[in-house]
């Protein structure tokens, strides 16, 4: 059975020690298979902590497009009868019953849940208020208003499902992605199949513009695919042989073979998908917040309305009941906290679908709360800001050869090493020399004979035990450096190093302006190399030659400092800082089982300054729900007051609550829409 973590009232885990979290094995359930399983269930309950968003609890298709368009067609004749053109007849029992044929089409659904929330022992739903609101209005004679209020609750809710919806585009595209079959070589010949039938280590094919259906390791020599749907790169990515490929990518260039190294319901498109469907259960500290004055706000305003009802018959003079009953009926229209509990949530679901959308995965709402609130940031060096890829960076030639020549050898030589430095070095392209009488010195580096001279290659060891002098400018040096001499003379150097990603620089220098006032690079690399690349990104803070633990105990250095902490780290070997931190980030780490466990958020590919966008995303997300906080109170004050004073209507108080959660819907679905 797969582990459920469990949360305090402020969203704060308490299960699950360090140790815990980084020891858990990663077993995710069997994923939804169709949108519609998906889409089977939605409805909401605005006053329970135990439902994930505002759409769990009733069903929406019980308020369809026909019982509105039914009920405002018949209250529109009705007020046409009433004030345009007068009829005798439109009296007593045929008005009442006019009125009655309005309301019963958008008052069915809402009377049925208020009677089975009332079996549940729930009194203060939303159901139980409208529906008492609207016969209150129907027993003092005010059918218009009652079939009204009822009528524009029904249209809230058209309103929230397509928002809902429309929050889910995401998901739903990730549903799109899942390949639906797989070609898999049995009995020596491709078979269509199930892809949850597929094993690891079978070997499946793919065919151009198809979509790769399991994660697997590249058999074919070359593959281009786009991962646009997985991590958000627009760019296609051009993958060699032994590679990993990620389900839901899609094939372009010709037919490939992969092994499949996942089953499917380990893959990483479904992994996004359980993690983007989960996130709404951690629910951020606001939402949190508001569903628990939404229990205590609300009855207290129910009886306000009773008092409102009753007590002025003990204290005024020329007491009508109807009148007073009408000032209370306003009260209930507006009690029911719509415009917040049904904008909080779907307000973070729209910023989490946002962020999945350009490939970041938030594991919980309550994650865009406290990126927002970070003021350090601590990072690993390789595959963080750097590719994690050695690469030549310099060739310097000494004497008369010239660097084709010098690289021509070069190449011959590391071409008979299977050293990952010689591996870098033999990316640089073609050689025409040949090596002949290759001999491997272990911890220096190769001799060999080319075109008849001897030929050295390696470190600075295998040179002065060979009695080739060297300039003293080497020692300096801080890359990993190959030095080559022909016929015991010292012919120049390549300096092999890791990248850094293209938008690592403008990364960095973005961090103050989003509250980050200290930066700390931690790095298991040499620390002449972790200070080289610190310098060269502006971080003054760097150190190097640190182990796992080394980095756990800087960052529990910080915090107990009271630093606010967000680490990001490759997923792999930063597992345990990743779980310590107060939030953490791992990058590109989609095939990692110990990342997705212990990381808060998950980037999807390799751009660190995905960051700042995830940064950006969840301010605009915050600042979005305090406006409809705002708004929503706001209005509802306003109105509560003038309602109490005799100074509002019931058709105000529909605007109070259904008019401002649409307002509120509106303002929320707006994170959709922009761009970060």
């Amino acid at each position: 059975m797969k582990h459920e973590h469990k949360y305090d009232t402020s969203g704060k885990r308490i299960c699950c020690s360090l140790e815990e979290k980084i020891d858990l094995a990663s077993s995710p359930p069997e994923l939804l298979s169709s949108h519609d399983e998906h889409n089977e269930h939605a409805g909401h309950d605005h006053f329970s902590d135990d439902h994930e968003s505002h759409d769990d609890e009733h069903n929406h298709e019980d308020f369809g497009k026909a019982p509105a368009i039914i009920s405002f067609v018949l209250l529109m004749l009705g007020l046409a009868l009433d004030h345009i053109i007068p009829n005798e007849f439109f009296e007593g029992y045929i008005r009442l019953a006019w009125y009655i044929a309005a309301y019963l089409p958008v008052a069915y659904a809402v009377i049925r849940e208020a009677i089975e929330a009332l079996g549940k022992g729930e009194i203060f739903t939303e159901f139980f208020l409208m529906s008492i609101a609207t016969l209150g209005a129907f027993a003092i004679g005010e059918y218009p208003e009652g079939v009204a209020v009822m009528l524009f609750y029904a249209v809230g809710e058209l309103f929230q499902s397509a928002a809902v919806k429309r929050a889910k585009n995401n998901i739903t595209a990730l549903l799109d992605v899942r390949p639906k079959i797989a070609s898999v070589f049995r009995a020596n010949q491709y078979s269509t199949v199930d892809p949850n039938e597929v094993q690891i280590g079978e070997i499946i094919q793919v065919k151009v513009g198809e979509k790769i259906p399991l994660d697997g390791t590249l058999i074919s020599k070359k593959a281009m695919v786009d991962t646009a749907a997985i991590t958000g790169e627009s760019k296609p990515l051009v993958i060699d042989k032994n590679e990993n490929l990620l389900a839901g990518s899609i094939n372009l260039s010709e037919v490939i073979e992969i092994e499949v190294t996942k089953v499917f319901k380990d893959s990483s498109i479904s992994r996004i998908l359980e993690l983007v469907q989960n996130a709404t259960a951690k629910k951020a500290k606001t939402e949190l917040l508001i569903r628990r004055l939404a229990k205590i706000y609300t009855p207290i305003v129910v009886y306000i309305a009773i008092a409102i009802c009753v007590l002025p018959y003990f204290f005024v003079d020329a007491y009508v009941f109807s009148d007073w009953l009408y000032r209370a009926l306003i009260f209930l229209v507006i009690s029911c906290p719509c415009a917040l509990v049904i904008s909080i949530p779907l307000g973070y679901f729209g910023g989490l679908g946002a962020a999945s959308k350009n490939g970041i995965l938030f594991k919980g709402a309550t994650y865009m709360d406290q990126i927002t609130e970070m003021n350090t940031l601590v990072m690993d060096k390789t595959g963080t800001v750097t590719k994690g890829v050695f690469e030549i960076s310099t060739i310097q030639t000494e004497g008369n050869i010239s660097e084709k020549v010098f690289m021509d050898v070069l190449l011959a030589v590391e071409s008979k090493s299977t050293h990952p430095i010689a591996k870098a070095i033999m990316k640089y392209g073609e050689y025409q020399k040949q090596a002949i009488n290759v001999k491997e010195i272990a911890g220096k580096g190769l001799i060999a004979t080319v075109d008849g001279k001897k030929v050295l290659v390696g470190n600075k060891k295998l040179l002065a035990s060979n009695n080739v002098s060297t300039p003293s400018s080497i020692d300096g040096i801080v890359e990993t450096i190959v030095l080559m001499a022909i016929d015991g003379e010292y012919k120049g150097y390549v300096t092999v190093s890791d990248q850094l990603k293209e938008d690592a620089l403008e990364f960095v220098n973005d961090l103050p302006q989003y509250g980050f006032t200290n930066v700390v690079m931690l790095s298991g690399d040499k620390n002449s190399i972790t200070q080289s690349v610190a310098k060269e990104l502006g971080i003054t803070n760097a150190k190097g030659d640190l182990l796992p633990e080394d980095k756990l105990i800087e960052v529990e250095s910080l915090k107990s400092k009271g630093h606010k902490v967000l680490f990001i780290g490759d997923g792999v070997n930063d597992a345990p800082v990743l779980a310590a931190s107060d939030v953490g980030v791992a990058m590109g780490a989609m095939g990692s089982d110990v990342a997705i466990e212990t990381a808060d958020i998950i980037i999807q590919n390799d751009q660190p300054s995905k960051v700042i966008m995830g940064i950006k995303i969840s301010k605009a997300t915050k600042g979005i729900i305090w406006q409809n906080i705002y708004l929503a109170f706001g209005v509802k004050i306003l109105v509560l007051v003038l309602g109490a004073m005799g100074m509002a209507t019931m058709w105000q108080a529909v605007f109070a609550d259904v008019g401002v959660a649409l307002l509120a819907i509106l303002n929320a679905v707006r994170l959709q829409k922009m761009s970060y």
